[in-house]
């Protein structure tokens, strides 16, 4: 079956039917030219039967006198009617099995062995039309008055039955053929109509580059068949997928904003502090004017706090823009990092443990976005997860093939359903850690893997990304 893989339904059906009609038609044309073979069979042997008895009333008393001259008239007599012309040649010996007369007295002279004629000869309920010889031969006994006072060999033309079993082959090969190219035709055009919705359905899910598209509803058979409800299915699960994509997007963006509105009030902390310092210092500079010393100290109070307000706005700006994957990541990006991660340490009374190592992937090729992006909500994550005076750390490091990022925070494992959003792409469930999902579909963006562990009182949240080098880009 394996040269047939490729072919479509539509056609290896109305192949398979043909098989079988051809099949069948065999079946048929043997019964018929079996039937045809024992018909002509009896006829022979009909007419030979009727041959042989009538030459046995006239032929008795004259085979039992010798009388060779009455036999043969006897026998051209016979070869004048009209079963004559089938009966090529008839000899007639008597019981020792010498001929007295026949039909051609030349071929069979007077007084030879009747055996020589009849070396191939069969009996009367042997005669046969094998359609191998256009002429048979036929032994049989002369019984005349319950007693055999000779033999009759004859030779019977069945040419014409071969002619006709012959034309009775050519009629049925032809026949059957016009009938298997028919049906056929008739079939494929058929099984394409009742499989066009298959095809269409297949034509939906497999030229749609990977986003399936509803069957139009006037390409949708009538009625309530199978085909129907399997393209009704169809279309339901396509409402059920592009529901889910949606669902699970709006979701993602929930997590981003919840993410963002917890980074945005550690931040305003983290801005109100300098900015009660720098009012402090406009006023003391107001306060003081005539001093110098006290101005100048104010001054640089002042300039503290603002490049302080500039470093923690720029960080903002850049993990919020809309496009973060035109810049390479760089060691500038995990300061930034801790920059807008402190102030959500300092406000649940965490320790922080912050390692960065990229020397090994100098000349690796990773867009900073969405690597600035995973770290940054599997971190607030940990801080959540690790509760007041716990502990939170960040290990990366770039290898040769890979950059690995191993986030850790103590306190209690993570729940069931926020393994699920980190580890698993199945359907969301209620509750989970912020923005798990995201990291998931970042992560398998960039063609990386997570891992979990939790040992010892701590949570282990490791990331493999796969490392481009330039110089890998440049052969390219």
């Amino acid at each position: 079956m394996k040269p047939f893989a490729p072919m479509p339904l539509s056609i290896k059906l109305p192949l398979l039917a043909a098989a079988m009609m051809i099949l069948v038609g065999a079946v048929a044309s043997h019964q018929v030219l079996r039937s045809l073979a024992r018909v002509q069979d009896a006829r022979i042997q009909e007419l030979a039967q009727m041959h042989v008895e009538g030459l046995s009333v006239a032929l008795g008393p004259l085979v039992l006198r010798h009388d060779v001259w009455e036999v043969y008239d006897t026998l051209d007599r016979a070869a004048q009617g009209g079963e004559g012309r089938r009966m090529i040649l008839t000899a007639v010996a008597d019981d020792r099995g010498r001929v007295l007369a026949a039909t051609d007295p030349r071929r069979v002279p007077m007084d030879s062995d009747i055996a020589e004629l009849a070396g191939d000869a069969v009996a009367l309920e042997n005669l046969s039309v094998d359609g191998s010889r256009p002429v048979l031969s036929l032994l049989a006994p002369l019984i005349y008055q319950g007693r055999m006072v000779g033999q009759i060999a004859t030779e019977l033309d069945v040419s014409d039955l071969l002619t006709e079993r012959r034309r009775a082959v050519l009629i049925l090969i032809f026949g059957n053929a016009v009938a298997i190219g028919l049906l056929s035709l008739a079939g494929f055009v058929a099984m394409r109509t009742m499989l066009r919705p298959v095809t269409t359905l297949a034509r939906q899910m497999t030229e749609t580059q990977g986003e399936p598209h509803q069957i139009p509803i006037a390409e949708i058979p009538r009625g309530d068949g199978e085909l129907a409800r399997l393209a009704h299915t169809y279309n339901s699960m396509v409402d059920a997928v592009a529901a889910k994509a949606e669902a699970e997007r709006r979701l993602a963006e929930r997590e981003r904003f919840v993410a963002l509105g917890r980074l945005s009030s550690s931040l305003a902390h983290e801005i109100n502090n300098p900015l009660g310092g720098l009012l402090n210092a406009t006023d003391t500079i107001r306060a003081f004017a005539d001093r110098p010393d006290v101005v100048r100290r104010s001054a640089d109070l002042v300039e503290r706090g603002l490049r302080h307000l500039r470093d923690v706005t720029r960080v903002t700006l850049d993990q919020n823009r809309i496009d973060t994957t035109d810049r390479d990541l760089g060691p500038d990006d995990f300061e930034d990092l801790k920059l807008l991660i402190q102030p959500e340490v300092s406000r649940h009374g965490l320790d922080l443990e912050w390692s960065v190592d990229l020397t090994g992937g100098a000349e690796c090729k990773m867009p900073a976005g969405p690597v600035r992006q995973i770290v940054l909500n599997l971190l607030l994550n940990a801080c959540a997860a690790s509760g007041q005076s716990g502990r939170v750390g960040l290990r990366a490091r770039s290898g040769v093939e890979q950059l690995t990022l191993q986030v850790t925070n103590t306190g209690p494992d993570m729940p069931q359903s926020a393994l699920d959003r980190l580890l698993d792409d199945g359907p969301l469930l209620p509750g989970g850690g912020v923005g798990l999902r995201l990291v998931r579909e970042l992560v398998k963006g960039l063609g990386g893997w997570i891992a979990h562990a939790h040992e010892n009182g701590v949570t282990r949240i490791t990331v493999g990304l796969p490392i481009v080098r330039e110089a890998a880009n440049a052969q390219e």
